[in-house]
């Protein structure tokens, strides 16, 4: 199974921290909330199944934007995998956002994933993209 998430790629942010008198309370970012909705139901509109209790393979492709301020000679070099992105986020948190996503929608829980690969690259559409499968 194969589904695309338009946009440029967002990672997982910090849990937040909120004090009320004596107590301290932890909650996640809207923005992070919002985005592994958004993973969520585009995996659940294209018929993607569960997979109950096996080990999942899972492949992250995430496609980042090519700066504008770029040479033709740059961008070339960037859409042909010669120039790859080092920015943010960093390719930890966008596998722990879509891997935190998919909770529920394509496994029962994220520790069923056995082999996770991540890349980053510019695209002129940026998107990320997850391929899912049992692993053998």
């Amino acid at each position: 199974m194969v589904i695309t998430i338009p946009g440029k790629p967002v990672g997982k942010a910090r849990p937040r921290f909120r004090r009320v008198g004596n107590k301290v309370f932890t909650y996640t970012a809207q923005e992070t909330k919002d985005y592994e909705k958004r993973v969520a139901a585009i995996y659940k509109k294209e018929g993607g199944e569960i997979y109950y209790d096996t080990p999942v393979r899972v492949r992250i492709l995430a496609k980042y934007p090519i700066p504008s301020s770029w040479s033709k000679k740059n961008k070339a070099k960037a859409l042909k995998g010669e120039i790859k992105p080092n920015t943010k986020p960093d390719a930890d948190n966008i596998a722990k956002i879509i891997l935190d996503a998919l909770n529920g929608a394509a496994y029962t829980d994220d520790k069923q994933v056995t082999s996770l690969e991540i890349e980053k690259a510019y695209s002129e559409k940026p998107c990320v993209m997850v391929y899912i499968a049992e692993d053998e």
